[in-house]
């Protein structure tokens, strides 16, 4: 565990030296070094699971399964993981390595979002192309505009924030717009029987769903440094960085998430509005989706 932490911190030392440029680079030197909580801290941190676990007996949740099942998990995941990007975080690493990453993280993305949205025509290709594109976008002006290094020790942390935080808007939009079809079809087919083209039909319900995706992001945004202290953030200053420019790292990790958002519920909204309708412009009839927890 103290080798995973002292190679967290690199990869978070390296995101900042490549936000500073050369005039910035003894930011992590100068500083008063990071944070080592050691297995005695991870042990006794261990406890707030137990909190969560004695909760749900005290309510009868029922949940107690479930978060130990969780806290296992995350801890294997991130044992691996942290095994894993030793083979990224270095400058001198090849980029194949972090291109298979991409393509690993892209596919889970893919699956996770199947499993979550399976009654969404064209759920895979629409996945694929939604989370290719919010990539291509987002790591295209980080890296195309040199705001980081193209190293593995930026890619692969950048993209894992990209999938990772557009997951749910894209889950969350591709169930919405099946719910709009089916429970404002009458309102939709009155629209195309007045000579409206099925993009114009349906319009107003994809623009709806859009913004149900995205304002949980948007309040997410407006709220940080105020409510929220952001992961990306605290981890640098937990791992040494100086609060500023771990600001300026964190505003950048914002606006990347925001942008990658906005770019995959975007795709997969078009998409499916399109695959919603015959080429005679007929609403089709698709199961709606299931109630969840």
């Amino acid at each position: 565990m103290n080798s995973m932490t002292g190679m967290l911190g690199q990869s978070l030392g390296g995101l900042v030296e490549g936000s500073l440029g050369d005039g910035g680079r003894g930011v992590l030197a100068a500083s008063g070094g990071g944070v080592d909580i050691g297995l005695a801290g991870l042990a006794a941190s261990s406890i707030l699971v137990a909190v969560a676990v004695a909760i749900s007996l005290w309510r009868r949740l029922g949940l107690e399964r479930s978060l130990l099942w969780a806290a296992l998990r995350a801890l294997v995941q991130l044992l691996f993981v942290g095994w894993a990007l030793q083979l990224v975080i270095n400058p001198d690493d090849p980029l194949f390595w972090s291109a298979l990453w991409l393509l690993v993280m892209l596919g889970f993305a893919t699956w996770t979002t199947t499993r979550r949205a399976p009654e969404v025509p064209a759920i895979v290709p629409l996945s694929l192309l939604a989370y290719g594109s919010a990539l291509l976008v987002s790591l295209g002006v980080l890296f195309g505009f040199g705001v980081y290094p193209l190293e593995g020790r930026t890619v692969v942390p950048l993209a894992g924030m990209v999938i990772g935080n557009s997951l749910a808007a894209t889950v969350l939009v591709s169930r919405r717009l099946l719910a709009e079809a089916t429970d404002q079809r009458g309102v939709i087919e009155g629209r195309l029987a007045l000579g409206l083209s099925s993009a114009e039909a349906f319009q107003p319900n994809l623009r709806e769903s859009l913004r149900t995706a995205l304002v949980p992001q948007i309040e997410t945004t407006k709220a940080v440094g105020i409510v929220v202290l952001p992961g990306a953030m605290v981890g640098l200053i937990l791992g040494g960085v100086d609060p500023a420019e771990a600001v300026k790292v964190q505003l950048s990790v914002m606006y990347l998430v925001l942008g990658s958002v906005a770019t995959t519920t975007t795709v997969m909204g078009l998409g499916i509005s399109r695959k919603l309708f015959t080429p005679g412009q007929q609403l089709r009839r698709i199961a709606p989706p299931p109630s969840t927890i």
